[in-house]
């Protein structure tokens, strides 16, 4: 294992590591904003039911 620190720099590739689960982890949560069922933000958005008035039949 210490000899695939001597092929890769320790610091630059935990800057890589870093920042691409960064951009993994804002990427998921925006995933999740986006859909109804997971927003936390706005909460779920419920469609808007039309009532139609019923009128009696006969005399």
């Amino acid at each position: 294992m210490w000899r695939i620190w001597l092929i890769f720099d320790p610091r630059r590739s935990l800057v890589a590591l870093f920042t691409f689960l960064l951009v993994l982890a804002l990427l998921i949560h925006f995933i999740l904003l986006s859909t109804d069922r997971f927003n936390w933000l706005d909460g779920p958005h419920k469609a808007a039911t039309v009532v139609q008035p019923t009128t009696p039949t006969g005399s």
